[in-house]
C-alpha cells in the first residue's frame, strides 16, 4: 500500500501483516544483497520470492507480470530468490506494484509462493565475465539417434539378479552398475587384478568403434559404469583417480538433459549443459585438475533461448530460466591404467605426490600426532591471516553471552583471536588456545588469554559460570578425544553452569538452505574464508525459519568407521588416507583435510605438507587442517556420554551443529 494513504486509512489485520512482510523483504534485500529500494514509483521493480532460487521459472513469472503491462526486461539472477522487472512505463510498473503485491503464484514444485514487490532505481545485475569450457573438455551433441538411445536404455536390466556377477548397487543418490571392472567407492579405485566376467556389453562395441574412427576418443575403454539418476539425485564433486584410469573419461547422456558443475581448485566454477544423446569427453586439465559433479536438485538453471542446447550456462540474467529434470541414465567409459600416472598436475596426482595425506589414526598416539601436525602447527603458521578473517561475531553466540548474568565468569576454550572475549563487557571472560600466536593477538587486543590444550585446561573445577567452545572439538581426531574435550568443559562449570558448543556440520545444505560456506565468494578466499559467519539470504525472503530445536538422535556415540554407502559419504577404512576437501563444496567424508591458502607474507611460511589441490600458477603456501565434520545428531549423542549434564537446546546454525549444555 502507498504510504501516502496510510494516514487516512486504517489498515486491516491482513494488510498490516502484508505490510510487515513487504518491509521485511525490503530490509532483507538491502542487508544481504545491497539492493536498495525506493519509496517513489519508477519503471523498475524487484520481485521478492519471484526468483529462480526458490523455484519460480521465467515461464511462470513473465505472464503474471505481463498482465500489468509491457515488460521491457525480466532479469532472473541464478540461485537468487528474487528477480528484477522493468516495464515500458512507470504507470505500468505502478499497476504491477498495486496488483501483484501479496499475490500468490505456484512454483514449479506446485508450492504456493507470495510475491512482494518494491520499486528500485534501476533493474540491473552485475554480469560475470564470459566463461570458457575447462581446457580439454568437449561436448558432442546428438552423438546417437533417438532409436539408438532407446535401444541402449532398454538394454539395461535394473532388476536384482543374484546370478549376475556385474556389480550393481543402489547408492544414496543413484543406482549404478559396473562392467569390466568394479569401481570401489571406499577408495575411488578399481582392483586391476580382478576384472568382472564378460567385459563390456556387446551393444557398446559399435558405438565405441565409431567414436574411435571419428576421433572423439583415442583409447578403447575396458571399464563402464552405468548411473541412473531420478530427478533430485546427483553425484558429488570429484576427480576420477589419476592412478586408476587413463586420460580420457567419456560419458554418454541418455533420457534427459542435465547440468554438470565443473570447479577449478582456485574456486572458478563452470556449469555445463549436457543434452540427452550427447557425449562428454574429458581430457587433460578438465580430467586431471577440475572436479565434476551433479548437484542434487529437481530443477536446473538453464538458458531460456531455444537455440542454446549444450555448453556453458552463461550469466546472462535476461536469458535464464528453470528446467525440470527427468530420469537420466549415463554410460561412463574409462580405460583402466596399468602404469603410474605421469600427468602435468603432480600436486593433485596420487601417482606423483611425494608426500601422501596422513592415514586415519588408529590409536590415541596417532591421533595426537595428527592433531599436532595438521592442527596445532598449522594454526601457528596461519595465525595472522586466520585472525584477519575472524572479525564478525556469530549472532547466536553473541545472544548466549549477552543473556548471561552480569559478573559471570566465562571461559572461551579455543578462543582464537579473541573475537568473543569483548562481546559483553559485564562478564569476566578469559580465553585459552593451543596457538601461542593467536593468544599473542588476544593480548595485543587487551584480552585475558593463555596457552593450553583443550584436553587439560589449568583452571579449577567448578569455577566457571559458563563456557563456550566454538569450532574446536571438530579438530580432535577420535571420538574418545572429542568426549574428553567435552568432559573438560563440563569439569570447569559450576553446578547449573552452561556451555555453548559449535562444531562444523557435514550437512552444509540443510532444510533446502545452503550454508554461507557453500555460498562464499569463490574468488576472494582470503577475505571470505571465515566459515558460516553471517546469516545467509533465505531461499524465501519473507518466510520464517523452521524451529531448529531439540531433535531425536542415537543414544550412543557414532562409530568412527561407520560404513555409509553412496556418492555423498565415502567410508573410512583401516589405513585409509584422509581425503583433501575442495573448499566451498559439500563434504563427502567426515574426516578430511581442509586446505588453507595463506595470504599476506608467503615468504615467511612454508606449508606443512606440499600436497593438495592447487594449480601451478598459485604461489601461495597451502596448509591442511584436520577436521571431523559432524553428522546430524552426532554432537548430541556425544554429549549424552558425559555424566552430570543435560542438553538444554540443540540447533543448526549456518553449517554448524550446536548445543547448549547445563551441568547438573
Amino acid at each position: 500500500m502507498d504510504s501516502s494513504h496510510q494516514s487516512n486509512y486504517k489498515l486491516s489485520k491482513t494488510e498490516k501483516k502484508f505490510l510487515r512482510k513487504q518491509i521485511k523483504a525490503r530490509h532483507t534485500l538491502l542487508r544481504h544483497e545491497g539492493i536498495e529500494t525506493v519509496s517513489y514509483a519508477t519503471q523498475s521493480l524487484v520481485v521478492a520470492n519471484g526468483g529462480l532460487g526458490n523455484g519460480v521459472s521465467r515461464n511462470q513469472l513473465l505472464p503474471v507480470l505481463e498482465k500489468c503491462g509491457l515488460v521491457d526486461a525480466l532479469l532472473m539472477p541464478p540461485n537468487k530468490p528474487y528477480s528484477f522487472a522493468r516495464y515500458k512505463t512507470t504507470e505500468e510498473s505502478k499497476r504491477a506494484y498495486v496488483t501483484l503485491n501479496g499475490k500468490e503464484v505456484v512454483d514449479d514444485l506446485g508450492q504456493k509462493i507470495i510475491l512482494y514487490l518494491n520499486f528500485v532505481e534501476k533493474a540491473q545485475w552485475k554480469e560475470l565475465r564470459p566463461q570458457a569450457l575447462p581446457p580439454g573438455l568437449m561436448v558432442v551433441e546428438e552423438i546417437i539417434s533417438s532409436e539408438e538411445e532407446k535401444m541402449l536404455l532398454e538394454s539395461v536390466d535394473w532388476t536384482e539378479d543374484t546370478d549376475n556377477q556385474n556389480s550393481q548397487k543402489s547408492l544414496k543418490h543413484r543406482r549404478v552398475k559396473h562392467f569390466g571392472y568394479e569401481f570401489h567407492y571406499e577408495n575411488n579405485n578399481v582392483d586391476k587384478d580382478k576384472p568382472l566376467p564378460g567385459g563390456l556389453p556387446d551393444i557398446c562395441d559399435s558405438f565405441l568403434e565409431k567414436w574411435l574412427r571419428e576421433g572423439y576418443i583415442k583409447h578403447k575403454p575396458d571399464q563402464m559404469t552405468i548411473n541412473q539418476y531420478e530427478p533430485g539425485q546427483g553425484i558429488p564433486a570429484h576427480i576420477d583417480t589419476h592412478s586408476a584410469f587413463e586420460d580420457e573419461i567419456v560419458s554418454l547422456s541418455l533420457g534427459s538433459e542435465i547440468v554438470m558443475d565443473f570447479k577449478h581448485p582456485d574456486g572458478t566454477a563452470v556449469p555445463v549443459m549436457l543434452p540427452r544423446q550427447s557425449l562428454l569427453v574429458m581430457t587433460g586439465e578438465s580430467r586431471y585438475l577440475w572436479t565434476h559433479g551433479i548437484t542434487c536438485r529437481k530443477f536446473d538453471t538453464v538458458q531460456a533461448s531455444e537455440n542454446h542446447k549444450s555448453g556453458i550456462i552463461t550469466s546472462d540474467v535476461g536469458d535464464l530460466t528453470l528446467s525440470k529434470r527427468g530420469l537420466r541414465t549415463s554410460f561412463t567409459f574409462r580405460k583402466v591404467r596399468q602404469t603410474p600416472c605421469n600427468c602435468s598436475y603432480p600436486l593433485v596426482c596420487d601417482s606423483q605426490r611425494k608426500e601422501t595425506p596422513p592415514s586415519f589414526p588408529e590409536s590415541d598416539k596417532e591421533a595426537s600426532r595428527l592433531e599436532q601436525e595438521y592442527v596445532h602447527q598449522v594454526y601457528e603458521e596461519i595465525a595472522g591471516h586466520f585472525s584477519s578473517t575472524r572479525h564478525t561475531p556469530w549472532p547466536h553466540i553473541v545472544e548466549f553471552l549477552k543473556a548471561l548474568p552480569s559478573g559471570s565468569i566465562v571461559a572461551d576454550i579455543g578462543c582464537g583471536n579473541g573475537k568473543y572475549l569483548g562481546v559483553n563487557k559485564e562478564l569476566y571472560m578469559v580465553g585459552c588456545d593451543r596457538s601461542q600466536n593467536l593468544v599473542d593477538i588476544c593480548r595485543e587486543r587487551q584480552f585475558q588469554a593463555f596457552v593450553c590444550d583443550a584436553l587439560a585446561v589449568p583452571v579449577c573445577s567448578g569455577s566457571c559460570d559458563a563456557c563456550i567452545s566454538i569450532a574446536v572439538i571438530h579438530h580432535f581426531a577420535t571420538a574418545e578425544r572429542r568426549v574428553a574435550a567435552l568432559q573438560e568443559i563440563v569439569r570447569l562449570l559450576r553446578p547449573g553452569g552452561k556451555a555453548l558448543i559449535y562444531v562444523w556440520a557435514m550437512e552444509q545444505e540443510y532444510n533446502k538452505q545452503k550454508s554461507k560456506y557453500l555460498k562464499g565468494n569463490r574468488n576472494s578466499q582470503g577475505k571470505k574464508e571465515e566459515m558460516n559467519s553471517d546469516t545467509s539470504v533465505q531461499r524465501s525472503l519473507v518466510e520464517q525459519m523452521p524451529d531448529m530445536g531439540s531433535r531425536d538422535s542415537a543414544s550412543s556415540v557414532p562409530r568412527i568407521n561407520d560404513s555409509q554407502e553412496g556418492g555423498c559419504n565415502s567410508r573410512q577404512v583401516s589405513n585409509s588416507k584422509l581425503p583433501i576437501h575442495v573448499n566451498r563444496t559439500s563434504f563427502y567424508s567426515q574426516d578430511v583435510l581442509v586446505p588453507w591458502h595463506l595470504k599476506g607474507n608467503p615468504d615467511k611460511a612454508k606449508p606443512v605438507e606440499p600436497f593438495g589441490p592447487i594449480g601451478s600458477q598459485d604461489p601461495s603456501p597451502v596448509f591442511h587442517r584436520y577436521y571431523h565434520v559432524f553428522r546430524e545428531g552426532e554432537l548430541e549423542a556425544l554429549c549424552r556420554t558425559v555424566s552430570d549434564v543435560r542438553i538444554l537446546q540443540s540447533y543448526y546454525d549456518q553449517g554448524n551443529w550446536c548445543v547448549i549444555l547445563q551441568k547438573a
